[in-house]
């Protein structure tokens, strides 16, 4: 019999050669040989013991709905709550048996709490549907087993990250409990102690069973209409051309038939590349080995929660009397050649990969290397360049959906995909804010660049048990997409973030330059790894919950700002004209703001869904017909506008435009020039006297008023100056072509260093924005909240008759009165908070912040969130002066102030010009 202890002594004591990324993945082999019962830690799975059938379980329907493709933990989830929202028409397609891909092995763990408000949402769903509803609607029980979940910190700043999950689980009503050491010892008597700094402990998590939740909701769906179809491999998509050239799902192909309609869900795993390319759709994910072993019976294990011990990349999965092992790895195995023949079927274990596991699990648990390795489990999973899976219509052609790359977390979240798939495809829209799991996410130039994809997907890998901390950044696939400053700005010591492959300024390092390097895959597979990285140590030092280093210099770039000028590089901004016969009418229904004022206006404006919801918050320039004078005008005989839109969001807003204008039948054009202009952004109280000496314009109020823009010259070049703000100061932006980006630059910050002109970041734009209190889209800002709600109404045209998309969502919430809303807050005491940290009103919670920042103009920290009533009411002013409010985070609670202003010139004076 193999112990845990001794497989790690013979990994150890052997000498292999040292394998390149390439050579790995094609040295290891799969078996073709039916996987034997006990490979697997259930009970049961769905294949089939004897000869596999020759054809279709079910005759295929000519047509239909939808069709689901994928028989696994998505497809099955995603065909149920078709099926339960009305949906009957609907097939799922599995080419072998339910399961046979990815799920069948999966280890089918669910944990309630993670940073993320959304996904906690999305896991109670998949709890909810796996513990009750399908018992309650089938009779069958789906192998749900509520042993409860431990997460293992060996450090404060770990135990700093549960604390954080802690105080927002208490806004969802999540049981949880933060334990001493001892405490855990009592709870979990195998465990070793001694390295630990303590462990939360939440009763409710559990564990899923992937054959008897997908057999249950393959028959839950099938009693209310759906058909589920198995040994049926789709062999084709077909995709016609509208009258309008737009791309659209026809049929789908089978070796025994054809089935008409205008719906596909690809919900295939690994294998959804593959189903994308029969549409045309870029489907960015890669597969990798992922592996965990089954023990033989450990005495006194019984009963016992699972385990996250996030420090040693290790999970130890409760197995009946035994344990499953699993973690990630550093040096996971590609597995390039997917083949489509890998059914019900595993990889060899690659011991030199899995042994870190081993040493891991046994310092936590230490009886487990006197304990024998019953089965070695090794199968594909899918994984994405940012961890999260790939939903929604891909933007290459309308009625392909995705639902795929999960990441090893089909299982877990699956009830809660599912549910915002199926209310995607039947409403156009998911409820919930999906955008971080939107394929649409990413930008188009990304999704097929494989270097992008494996570097990117390889450190989420490696860091997906690393703290999430609030500052960090990637180091994979950097460097992808450059503005014209971005030389000169590395030189002057910028830390780059990265958005949507684009680098923009972080935050100007004062010990000089920290530029990016080519990513070293941590070292794995014998790349060398990077020396002498100081972006890196820099990015090391903003690993903390409490202020980082740098955090003076930082208010250093703020209060310049405040006080004096600062220059901000704003180049990654998307950058669209909307211009046709019918550019005014798709700018009525688009935009919430009457942006039809005369040429020359700009207007801050929101673009919701039909839910009323935002989508997007821009600016839309009207601009004067005429001849082009690209890339600062197009040509139009007409209506034309520019919009200018935050460049992280640029894809999104970009696919929401266009499918609003295909949807409505508007004959307009939008053109993307986001990559052939700069854009900086000079504000400050003496952002006119150094400006002055650059344009060649009259920048006084009385010719040049907040919110209007103009084509002027500046330094010799033409420019688009715009008088806008965010950050609540005098200024303007300068949109530049290209090739005159760097001269615009350098006259500008000749012209400010007698007025102390500097550089300054996107964390500097964070404080000011948020001190000012303008919102951030995807924080403060969401699709699931309306301007309503977020306070934006101002940027809705309600006083005029003129329709636009979500308008009768808006009345109707006008009408009954606002049920959440956002609230500022601010306390006194000097700690950082980051969002996510709880809101009490009157020691009730309510809610919790969405974003937090230091303010240092007003010298606190400033926090936003939304409210609700907790008896269901109106949330009034009167509500939220009437409340005694506290803020939880990392369980202690702080005195807040709540306020129905900006704390920070509620009258607006400084964007103005007017400063007292």
């Amino acid at each position: 019999m193999a112990f845990l202890g001794s497989a790690v002594r013979r990994v150890v004591s052997a000498v292999r050669p040292p394998l390149s990324p390439l050579s790995r993945t094609t040295a290891r082999s799969y078996s073709s040989e039916p996987t034997l019962e006990k490979s697997v830690p259930y009970e049961k799975t769905l294949k089939q013991e004897v000869g596999k059938s020759s054809g279709p379980t079910k005759p295929l329907p000519k047509s239909a709905e939808a069709v689901v493709i994928g028989g696994g933990s998505l497809g099955c989830q995603t065909i149920y709550h078709l099926a339960k929202m009305g949906m009957t028409n609907v097939v799922l397609l599995e080419r072998d048996r339910l399961t046979s891909g990815t799920t069948w092995h999966t280890a089918g763990l669910l944990w309630q709490l993670r940073p993320s408000d959304v996904e906690v949402e999305l896991l109670a769903h998949t709890r909810n549907v796996i513990s009750k509803d399908l018992e309650e609607e089938t009779g069958l029980d789906t192998g749900w087993i509520e042993n409860g979940g431990l997460f293992i910190a060996s450090n404060k700043q770990r135990l700093d990250e549960y604390k954080r999950l802690m105080s927002l689980g208490k806004v969802y009503g999540i049981e949880s409990h933060v334990l001493s050491p001892a405490e855990t010892k009592d709870l979990y008597p195998l465990m070793n102690i001694d390295d630990l700094y303590g462990t939360l402990y939440v009763p409710k998590d559990g564990t899923m069973d992937p054959a008897g939740t997908c057999t249950t909701l393959s028959r839950a769906a099938t009693a209310r209409g759906a058909t589920v179809i198995e040994n049926c491999p789709v062999s084709g998509i077909q995709v016609r051309t509208d009258d309008l050239g737009v791309k659209r799902v026809k049929a789908v192909e089978t070796p025994h038939g054809t089935i008409e309609t205008s719906c596909v869900v690809n919900c295939a795993g690994v294998w959804a590349p593959k189903l994308g390319e029969m549409a045309g759709v870029k489907v960015p994910l890669v597969a990798m080995h992922h592996a965990y072993v089954v023990t033989e019976r450990i005495e006194g294990i019984q009963n016992m929660p699972n385990v996250r011990d996030h420090d040693a990349s290790v999970y130890l999965r409760l197995q009946g009397d035994a344990l499953s092992v699993g973690g990630y790895e550093q040096n996971p195995v590609f597995w390039d050649e997917v083949s489509d023949n890998f059914v019900f079927s595993l990889f060899d274990l690659d011991w030199d990969v899995f042994t870190q596991h081993i040493e891991g699990a046994i310092n936590r648990v230490p009886a487990l290397e006197q304990t024998g390795i019953k089965s070695t489990v090794c199968g594909p999973e899918s994984f994405t360049a940012d961890h999260k899976p790939l939903m929604g219509e891909a933007p290459e052609v309308r009625g392909f959906f995705l639902g795929c790359g999960f990441n090893s977390a089909g299982m877990m979240l699956g009830g809660g995909c599912g549910r915002e798939l199926a209310h995607w495809i039947i409403h156009g829209r998911p409820e919930k804010d999906m955008y971080g799991y939107d394929i649409r996410r990413f930008h188009n130039s990304l999704t097929d660049n494989t270097k992008w994809i494996r570097e990117k997907s390889h450190e989420s890998y490696a860091k997906n048990y690393s703290v999430v901390f609030p500052f960090d950044e990637p180091l994979a696939s950097r460097n992808m997409r450059k503005d014209p400053f971005h030389q000169v700005l590395t030189e002057q010591g910028c830390v780059f973030q990265e958005r949507h492959g684009w680098e923009r300024p972080g935050w100007f390092n004062k010990d000089g330059a920290a530029p990016v390097k080519d990513y070293d895959y941590y070292g794995a597979y014998d790349v060398k790894k990077n020396e002498n990285y100081k972006y890196n140590e820099l990015l090391g030092k903003e690993y903390t919950f409490d202020f980082p280093p740098h955090h003076e210099v930082i208010k250093s770039e703020c209060l310049t700002c405040r006080n004096g000028v600062v220059v901000f590089d704003m180049s990654y901004f998307g950058k669209f004209y909307l211009t046709g016969p019918d550019a005014k009418k798709a700018a009525d229904w688009l935009f919430t703001a009457d942006v039809n004022k005369k040429s020359g206006s700009t207007v801050y404006t929101c673009m919701l869904n039909k839910g009323g919801g935002t989508e997007a918050d821009l600016t839309v320039s009207r601009l004067e017909p005429g001849a082009a004078n690209m890339p600062l005008a197009p040509q139009s005989n007409g209506d034309v506008y520019y919009l200018a839109i935050g460049g992280g969001v640029a894809e999104h807003n970009w696919n929401h435009i266009r499918t609003v204008l295909q949807d409505e039948g508007f004959n307009c054009q939008l053109t993307d020039h986001s990559e052939d202009m700069g854009m900086i952004s000079i504000q400050g109280p003496k952002s006119r006297e150094v400006l002055q000496e650059v344009l060649d314009a009259d920048l006084s109020n009385e010719a040049f008023p907040f919110s209007t823009h103009k084509v002027v010259s500046a330094a010799g070049h033409q420019v688009r100056a715009m008088r806008l703000s965010f950050v609540g100061e005098l200024g303007w932006e300068l949109h530049i072509p290209k090739d005159s980006c760097l001269p615009v630059y350098h006259a500008v910050m000749a012209a400010g260093a007698k007025h102390g002109i500097i550089n300054s970041g996107y964390r500097a734009i964070d404080s000011l924005s948020i001190e000012k209190g303008y919102r951030h889209w995807h924080a403060d800002l969401r699709p699931d909240d309306t301007p309503l709600e977020s306070g934006l109404g101002f940027t809705c045209k309600m006083k005029s008759s003129i329709p636009f998309q979500g308008r009768d969502r808006l009345e109707k919430q006008k009408e009954e009165g606002l049920r959440r809303r956002i609230v500022c807050f601010t306390i006194d005491e000097k700690v950082p908070m980051f969002g996510l940290e709880a809101v009490y009103r009157n020691g009730t919670p309510v809610g919790h912040l969405r974003r937090s920042d230091y303010g240092f103009f007003i010298d606190k920290t400033i926090g936003y969130g939304y409210i609700r009533n907790p008896d269901g009411g109106v949330v009034s002013a009167d509500f939220i002066k009437s409340g005694e409010f506290t803020l939880e985070k990392m369980g202690v609670t702080y005195k807040a102030k709540a306020h129905l202003k900006s704390p920070f010139d509620p009258q607006n004076k400084r964007v103005k010009g007017i400063y007292d």
